[in-house]
């Protein structure tokens, strides 16, 4: 049944977090202790992803400026003007902090590993994945509290200063990352040793910042305010917006002439928005805010996401496996 329905332990153990978070949430002085050692894991992590990235992967992929630029065109232009054209229908459905949330991710930067991981599966151009999303990762770090500050937190009452929450997200996320690509030499034949450490910081990063993310909404009302039908509504708009994504994805680069191995790297890594890169963002550019609302629709998306692309994928390498047969 599990199968069937795509969950993987890691999609598990983030209902797990969120209902340990529902039941007992961290508080206090324990969540100050908690936020700092969640901070730490994430920097970590995403000093083993820049340890982890090929430079010669980057360099090969880096040369395909037309596929990189469509998949630009789709992360930070197609998902946001989606995202602001919903908004008379999902404002009054959600309200203002869920449909935040759900702009929010539509300002996010695409994923990393699954989008290099259906890739490869499908028998798309891994090379060109792998700096794509990796460009996207960097540039969002960027234009991502942009967005932000113009079309969410700039039209509200809460001063927003967009210089300072880059300046923090260079310093959690990029230093190490680049960091990790200078010290790449000495860790990554250490890291093949141990092939399941950025796994382990991946998820479990994501993980700690669930918990305290739902911890804090939870102690401010968070279930009091978030009915069941209003979730299965976020769901249902989380749904939509991925099936108009997935088919302009598809058939945009058909009608530019890529070629089957590019479009099918153009679909899985301008179809999807990253959870790593998304929960730590909102940490810091939702300060004071209801920080579980506003991670609420990336969560859900998330997991659409990896149930779709991941039957997508199987069927696209069984086309490519029998093609090759012939």
């Amino acid at each position: 049944m599990l199968k069937l329905l795509a969950l993987d332990r890691f999609t598990i153990l983030l209902f797990v977090m969120v209902l340990l978070a529902s039941v007992v949430p961290v508080s206090g002085q324990a969540a100050e202790v908690f936020g700092w050692i969640t901070t730490g894991a994430i920097a970590i992590l995403f000093f083993l992803h820049g340890a982890k990235l090929s430079r010669e992967a980057v360099v090969e992929g880096i040369m395909h400026w037309k596929l990189h630029t469509l998949v630009f065109a789709l992360t930070f232009a197609l998902f946001p003007i989606l995202g602001l054209l919903a908004k008379p229908i999902l404002l009054p459905m959600l309200g203002q902090e869920l449909y935040w949330g759900f702009l929010f991710m539509c300002f996010l930067p695409s994923t990393v590993q699954s989008s290099i991981a259906f890739t490869s599966v499908a028998h798309g151009n891994v090379a060109g994945a792998v700096c794509s999303a990796s460009f996207s990762n960097i540039i969002g770090m960027f234009i991502t509290p942009v967005l932000v500050a113009f079309f969410i937190l700039g039209q509200s009452e809460h001063g927003f200063d967009p210089t300072a929450s880059i300046i923090q997200i260079t310093l959690l996320l990029l230093v190490p990352f680049i960091l990790g690509q200078i010290l790449r030499p000495w860790i990554y034949p250490k890291m093949m040793k141990m092939p399941k450490i950025v796994k382990v910081f991946d998820q479990g990063s994501i993980l700690l910042v669930v918990y305290g993310a739902f911890s804090s909404a939870v102690v401010a009302g968070l279930w009091n305010e978030v009915s069941l039908s209003t979730l299965l509504l976020l769901l249902l708009a989380c749904s939509v917006l991925l099936t108009l994504v997935m088919l302009l994805s598809l058939y945009i680069p058909r009608w530019l002439g890529f070629s089957r191995a590019d479009q099918k790297t153009v679909f899985f890594c301008g179809s999807k928005k990253t959870l790593a890169s998304g929960v730590p963002m909102a940490q810091i550019l939702f300060i004071g805010q209801p920080l579980g609302m506003i991670v609420l629709p990336i969560m859900i998306f998330h997991q659409i996401q990896l149930m779709v692309c991941g039957i997508i994928a199987n069927v696209w390498a069984k086309e490519a496996e029998s093609e090759a047969e012939e």
